[in-house]
């Protein structure tokens, strides 16, 4: 059993913070703890737009907390995020979120990340077996 509080967490290398000021993320759970997802809580802060792309990885977020939208870039639609929603990148939607005030979001990621990712230029984070 692998069992890890947030706070705790936010203390060591799993929070890892956007070199752009954006957003931050606490990994809870990674590849190497051999689950097959991996599982965040990020944060993306008041008043910014953070571009995501995830080419190579599914994700699903769940806003427990602030208010935002998120925007899909081939149509570009719309959507606001509130507490209790979800929303899931099915198609690897390329797309903007945008926090109105401070959102907490809890996210899954599969294939799962290792934790030492970063965002590329293009907003997504390399294939699993190049990470």
């Amino acid at each position: 059993m692998i069992v890890r509080n947030l706070e705790e967490a936010r203390k060591t290398e799993r929070l890892v913070k956007a070199e752009s000021g954006t957003w931050d993320s606490t990994r809870l759970v990674l590849a190497n703890d051999g689950g097959g997802f991996s599982f965040h809580i990020t944060r993306i802060f008041e008043g910014t737009e953070t571009h995501i792309h995830y080419k190579h990885h599914y994700e699903s977020v769940y806003c427990i907390e602030g208010e935002g939208e998120v925007e899909t870039l081939a149509d570009g639609k719309i959507w606001p995020i509130k507490p209790g929603d979800i929303y899931i990148l099915d198609q690897h939607d390329e797309h903007l979120l945008r926090a109105h005030k401070t959102m907490h979001l809890a996210c899954v990621f599969t294939p799962p990340i290792t934790g030492k990712e970063v965002h590329r230029e293009d907003g997504s984070y390399a294939p699993a077996d190049e990470a």
